[in-house]
């Protein structure tokens, strides 16, 4: 038998052997590849299961919670416990309470069961239908250079919110106007709601659509299919804020608001005319307050009679629209304060009982909502932070204010902005300190009162001081 011979040198490998190597070890790195894509999908697999589970889990739960209340308290059961051991009657008397104590208990649970699995596959239900249907649009720059002290914005909620006059895609019967009369769209309605990090306090500023403000560069902005485009609206050292969202829609709009505030906007929602009134009509009408009727030059008469009135959608949108109301000399001022006045009203409507607990409003409102406004970072629980805030209205918590200005119009037909009054306002919005109070307008011909400060003082950075 001839005999192997080892030697020092390896024999060499030949262009095949190499080849296949390379193969195998591609092949090596695929299969590789394959088991952590494959065990990654098992875990996401896993989680939908998880999640999937907890309302069958929670309904599971009320089922037996019912069953025990029925199978435990059968006259059939309490009379077989009768025969197992007589009792004096006074035994029987308090057993008697007891077991009904015991049933009260039990079917006391059960219905909390039962609303706690209806509210988390309502809200569960909600939350993923809305974030669906909503439409999301790019709006927010929240790593510009103008936002001022940004870590210790941490945790606070600016919500931007803008009232767009697009006509595109309303109908005759909705009263608007069209996109053919009223081509393109401005922001008729501009206004910050502040939720500081604490929760104590909401401040809501409005902006006028005239305000002389100097313009960034935009990225330009179609209305009608909310998106932008690679071109560039050049900046313009004097413009009105209105034109910053026809030209650059939402982006260009939290470019402006965030160089005149400091403040680091985290949420804009963006609300079309045409749709607004379904939102109003969800809830069956919001009530507002007026001391006289509201009769426009250019609308005609929006509210007949002075006093509490309960106004349909058709009423809502004409009441925050209307800038020529005879009577008023304020014209812009005089809006805002109803702009101002409705939103308040609207979120405590949609927050009240008779909403809340009427499943057929709330998803109303809900759908009408999602169709009527686009915007970034919104979604149920943002709009119930803010919601959950506003209802602190009649304690006092919530305060609305205009962002100051001198008041009359320049030879521009704009109005300018006080900056150092305005720079003290947002100061105190972005530390959390007491905001200062406008003393009340004196009445003709008599001494103006000096400006008077929040009777609350102190108060540092991230302080709960209500102004």
């Amino acid at each position: 038998m001839d005999r192997l011979t080892m030697t020092d040198e390896l024999e060499a490998i030949d262009e095949a052997t190499i080849t296949k190597r390379k193969i195998d070890h591609t092949l090596a790195r695929f299969s590789a590849a394959h088991d952590e894509l494959e065990a990654e999908e098992a875990k996401k697999r896993e989680r939908r299961e998880r999640l999937a589970a907890r309302p069958a889990a929670l309904l599971e739960q009320t089922r037996t919670a019912l069953q025990r209340v029925v199978t435990t308290d059968t006259p059939e059961s309490a009379e077989a416990a009768e025969q197992a051991s007589p009792q004096t009657r006074l035994q029987e008397k308090k057993e008697r309470k007891t077991r009904q104590s015991a049933k009260a208990g039990r079917i006391a649970a059960a219905v909390v069961a039962a609303l706690v699995f209806l509210s988390i596959g309502t809200a569960w239900g909600a939350q993923t239908w809305f974030d669906a249907k909503f439409n999301n649009v790019a709006s927010l720059d929240e790593d510009s250079a103008d936002i001022q002290d940004a870590a210790g914005q941490t945790g606070d909620e600016n919500f931007l919110m803008v009232g767009s006059d697009s006509r595109d895609g309303a109908s005759a019967e909705d009263g608007v106007g069209d996109s053919d009369g009223t081509p393109g769209a401005r922001s008729d309605t501009v206004m910050i709601a502040h939720v500081p990090a604490d929760r104590q306090r909401v401040v809501m500023v409005s902006f006028p659509r005239d305000l002389e403000i100097s313009r960034p560069d935009c990225e330009r902005w179609d209305p009608a299919t909310s998106s932008y485009s690679d071109q560039i609206s050049p900046a313009k050292k004097i413009a009105k804020l209105n034109t910053a969202f026809g030209v650059g829609g939402p982006k260009c709009v939290t470019k402006v608001i965030q160089q005149i505030t400091g403040m680091k906007m985290n949420h804009f929602v963006g609300i079309d005319f045409n749709g607004f009134k379904s939102m109003v009509d969800a809830v069956q009408g919001v009530t507002v307050y007026n001391e006289k009727p509201v009769d426009d030059d250019t609308l005609g008469m929006v509210i007949s009679q002075a006093g509490e009135t309960r106004i349909s959608g058709d009423q809502a949108l004409n009441y925050v629209r209307a800038r020529h109301v005879k009577g008023d000399p304020t014209s812009d001022y005089g809006r805002i304060k109803r702009q101002q006045a409705f939103l308040g009203a609207l979120l405590k409507t949609v927050m009240s009982k008779d909403v809340m607990l009427d499943t057929g409003k709330m998803s109303g409102f809900i759908d009408a909502f999602a169709k009527a406004t686009f915007g970034e970072n919104l979604g149920i629980k943002q709009m119930m932070t803010l919601a959950k805030s506003m209802r602190g209205m009649d304690s006092g918590n919530v305060k609305f204010l205009t962002v100051p200005t001198t008041g009359e119009a320049n030879g521009r037909g704009n109005e300018v902005l006080l900056q150092n009054k305005s720079k003290a306002v947002f100061e105190a919005l972005i530390n959390n300190t007491p905001l200062e109070e406008k003393a009340p307008e004196p009445p003709p011909n008599s001494a103006a009162s000096a400006p008077t400060s929040s009777a609350k003082s102190g108060g540092g950075r991230k302080s709960s001081s209500s102004g």
